[in-house]
């Protein structure tokens, strides 16, 4: 199946935002606080309510350039501030947490949301909670597969058995407090081909993170999770697409606002990873050709409705907040994309 052969249906496309709770600095290029920047989360979730953005998602990590690491605490705050929107991670690190706690935290959301709590499972791009919590690296692909696998057992809220090697084996349990639904939870992956086939065969919607490169060299991806999703005789799910972003009332001025940070946050990690430096012509060369939703309005409508038709996807959920961009230009990018940016990639699919 071609994902891009059915044709697209505008109003059942969702859009959302996704922050990973980067520190920020002000407008006079100081660093805002952790706590300062969590409290600016809540407000930028709020707008994001007010204007009709469908879902908000916060990230999960344990470093000092990022102020959340539990996240399902501050969408617990955050759900006291919003009506409408879901509140979801972007992503829940599984592999160094316990999939019964997790079940528990987010049932405990959904009650506090009436019902709009979501979870994104992932391995997480980042390594440092697995020290933290006292896991060993070696064991990263057998601690993913045997979480996600009692992560499955959990969600139906039915009494279940298990056993596998990273923990003592259940027999008969079940879990509290019990969600009045079953809470939709999402795989997020960064292109691998098992991975893929994984979160078919445990019946959950396909996230794809694409923070590089054109959107449409994942189209394969997409295919493969429908062709798998039909062997395994599942009903069709949802894909959605992760790519990072800012909107400003032009071009230049977006690029100016996200240039610096982009820069120093794609460098910072490329230290980490043993990448080579970036520089102005890639950050321009992801703007105009890659994964980097970037502009005015028009232009990052135009961009986010050719991802949509190109891989038909279900979702699209703007990272929003990108390094060190000051919450003043935050709280614009998001006003513009609930109230100009959606509504026209809409019209475009239509």
């Amino acid at each position: 199946m071609d994902p891009t052969a059915a044709a697209i249906d505008p109003t059942k496309v969702t859009f959302g935002l996704d922050t990973f709770g980067d520190i920020t600095h002000d407008l006079a290029g100081e660093p805002l606080a952790p706590a300062e920047v969590i409290r600016n989360i809540l407000a930028e979730g709020a707008l994001a309510d007010q204007v009709g953005i469908d879902h908000f998602s916060v990230g999960e990590h344990h470093r000092p350039d990022y102020a959340v690491s539990s996240p399902d605490t501050v969408l617990a705050a955050l759900a006291t501030r919003t009506e409408r929107i879901t509140l979801g991670t972007a992503v829940t690190v599984l592999s160094s947490d316990d999939p019964i706690r997790v079940f528990e935290r987010f049932s405990t959301l959904d009650a506090i949301s009436q019902g709009r709590a979501e979870i994104t499972i992932g391995r997480g791009s980042f390594t440092e909670s697995f020290p933290l919590f006292g896991y060993a690296l070696q064991d990263y692909e057998t601690l993913f597969e045997e979480k996600i696998d009692l992560l499955s057992k959990v969600l139906p809220q039915e009494p279940f058995s298990w056993s596998g090697t990273t923990r003592p084996p259940l027999k008969d349990q079940s879990v509290h407090p019990r969600a009045e639904r079953t809470i939709p939870t999402w795989v997020a992956v960064g292109g691998s081909p098992n991975s893929v086939i994984r979160a078919a065969r445990y019946g959950f919607p396909l996230m794809l993170a694409i923070i590089g490169g054109q959107a449409e060299r994942f189209a394969p991806y997409v295919q493969l999770f429908h062709e798998a999703n039909d062997k395994l005789g599942n009903p069709a799910l949802p894909v959605g697409v992760h790519s990072p972003g800012h909107i400003a009332e032009d071009d230049d001025t977006a690029r100016e606002q996200l240039r610096e940070a982009w820069l120093a946050n794609r460098n910072q990690l490329g230290r980490e990873r043993g990448w080579g430096p970036a520089g102005p012509g890639e950050f321009d060369s992801e703007v105009e050709q890659g994964a980097l939703y970037v502009g005015s309005v028009e232009t990052v409508a135009k961009k986010i409705a050719h991802t949509v038709r190109a891989l038909g996807v279900d979702r699209f959920d703007l990272k929003y907040a990108n390094g060190t961009v000051a919450h003043e230009h935050l709280m614009q990018s998001i006003e513009l994309y609930g109230t100009q940016v959606i509504p026209r990639v809409r019209e475009l699919l239509a």
